[in-house]
């Protein structure tokens, strides 16, 4: 156990130290790489701020206007003839958009319900089997300059889908 400690605090520092000797060895200039690197960061950071800082603010106004809570209601209607919980309905809508702001539903779920409730399982379950379609495809479209996306969102939307059947199926069957 104590060698599995070890290397977990350990892989990081190895791999930076692999990563400039594999750059040394080939004589390359490691850090002046390493600076160009950055500075394309700091750039595609400066690039997608606007869309980042739109998407939270959309879910914030969302969250803050009761907007989430009705079309929850209103799916939760649909959802009768089904298992599904209604109480993952906002985690599942949110989670697509922003996933601190999912997290912060998920808390909600934790203090209402518990951590090892059906409720709670399947929603941690959720938020680590789908992902935030719209901030991702907004994101990483936009800093490629992608026009059109094509069979994108149907997939994700497809995925996303069958990632929230499975996390219930899986905390009804007692293995989340």
């Amino acid at each position: 156990m104590k060698f599995i400690l070890f290397l977990s605090e350990a892989v990081i520092p190895i791999l930076v130290f692999v990563i400039v000797a594999a750059g040394l060895s080939r004589r390359q200039r490691v850090y002046e790489d390493f600076l160009d690197g950055a500075k394309s960061g700091i750039r595609t950071v400066v690039e997608i701020m606007p869309t980042l800082v739109g998407l939270m603010v959309a879910v914030g106004i969302l969250r803050a206007s009761g907007f989430l809570d009705f079309l929850s209601g209103l799916l939760g209607k649909l959802m009768v003839y089904t298992s599904f919980p209604t109480e993952l309905l906002p985690v599942a809508i949110v989670k697509m958009f922003s996933s601190s702001a999912a997290t912060g539903l998920l808390l909600d779920l934790y203090k209402e319900h518990g951590t090892d409730s059906v409720i709670g399982q399947a929603a941690s379950i959720m938020l680590s089997s789908t992902e935030t379609i719209f901030y991702t495809m907004s994101i990483y479209f936009m800093s490629v300059k992608v026009k059109k996306t094509r069979y994108t969102l149907a997939g994700a939307l497809t995925a996303t889908v069958a990632g929230i059947i499975a996390s219930v199926a899986l905390a009804y069957a007692g293995i989340g």
